[in-house]
Formats: C-alpha cells, structure tokens, sequence
C-alpha cells in the first residue's frame, strides 16, 4: 500500500485529493495538512511513502517546508501539486529537492502516474520541464553569475570568501574600506545575494576558493 499525506490550505482540494487517491487499490491517504507545520507532524507522525505538496501555504511557504523535509526525511519523494506555472516555480521546487511537478489543472490519472513514478524512486517531469532542465545543465559555465564579476570584484569575493575583512582586503588590494564595501554591494547585487554568510556559501559550491 502506497501511503500518501497531502498539504493544501483549501479543505475542498484535500477531499478531492483523497477521494482521487483512495479510489486506487493500491493507494491511501496517510495524513492531510494545511499548513507547513501540520504537514511536518503528519511526517514524523505516519510512515509516508510519497508527499503531495501544495507551494502556497498560509504562514511558511511550500518551499521553505520542502527544504525542511529534504533535512529530516531525504529519501522521502514530495510532488509539488500547484496552481503555478511551471516556467514560475518548477525548476526552483526541483532545485529544492522536489521529485516532481504538477499542475492542478492536470488529469487525475495524470497525478497516480506521477505518484507511481517518484514513489518508485523516478522524477515526474512534464516534456516541457524537461526541457528547461536540460537547457540548464547544457548552458555554458560562462553564463554562471560570477562569470559577469570584474576582476576586482572577483579579487574581493574569493578575498571575503576565505575570511577576510574589509580591512584586510583594503590593505591588500590598496583600496579604502568604503570602496571595498562598495565591491562587496556590487558582488551580491550580481549574484542576486544578501549576506556575506551567503556569498561565502556561493563562493564555495562555485569552488571560488581552495
């Protein structure tokens, strides 16, 4: 028996999802929630084999409970079930750890197969999904965000990167504080960052430093 727990903050789309699901024999709703923290409970709370995830939750979106679920139980495959456009929210719920993507708007049928698929350990891509992953890993490195840094900005991010200070950078690159900062501002504007905590994290994943 597959066992499925369900995340909608609307109660007429959880019941049209368990009566979907309960009419296979194979299939049974484990749990329903609707919001980030009930979905949570439900999956330390039940053995789950798969995860119908709604992105628009009240409170914690969606996105921020998937990454929390990737922590705590990684194995356990979540199909993003949305009303949002793929070319929104797919390749970002993907990048989150999501094993599929689907829209409301899509057949009952189309939601078992999808369920089927992720629970016996495969992604449910739709053929247009596809193709944006793809284009993605076969796009040149040159078009990595860091690839539009200048050289004196690049200099300044592997500098913070590796835990120096404004100052330390300052006087080894023989620039002032304020212009060091000014780099720094530039940098995570590029690279669509916020923090030093994350560009430090950007730098690493991009092998920026040893």
């Amino acid at each position: 028996m597959i066992r499925i727990a369900t995340a909608d903050d609307h109660a007429i789309v959880r019941r049209g999802l368990r009566e979907i699901l309960s009419a296979e024999p194979d299939m049974q709703v484990c749990g329903e929630a609707a919001t980030a923290e009930e979905l949570l409970d439900v999956v330390r709370s039940q053995a789950c084999d798969a995860i119908v995830l709604d992105i628009t939750l009240p409170g914690r979106s969606g996105l921020d409970v998937l990454k929390d679920l990737k922590q705590d139980r990684p194995a356990l495959p979540v199909l993003v079930l949305t009303m949002h456009a793929e070319e929104q929210f797919g390749l970002r719920t993907l990048k989150a750890g999501a094993a599929g993507y689907l829209n409301k708007e899509s057949a009952p049928a189309e939601l078992v197969k999808a369920i089927r698929k992720i629970v016996a350990g495969g992604r449910y891509l739709t053929p247009s999904l596809a193709e944006a992953l793809a284009a993605e890993a076969l796009a040149p490195t040159d078009r990595r965000p860091h690839r539009t840094l200048s050289k004196r900005e690049d200099e300044v991010i592997r500098l913070l990167a590796s835990g120096k200070t404004a100052t330390d950078i300052g006087r080894q690159l023989n620039l002032s504080v304020k212009t060091v900062s000014t780099h720094r501002t530039r940098i995570l504007k590029k690279l669509g960052l916020t923090t030093t905590a994350e560009l430090i994290r950007y730098a690493i994943q991009h092998r920026l430093i040893d």
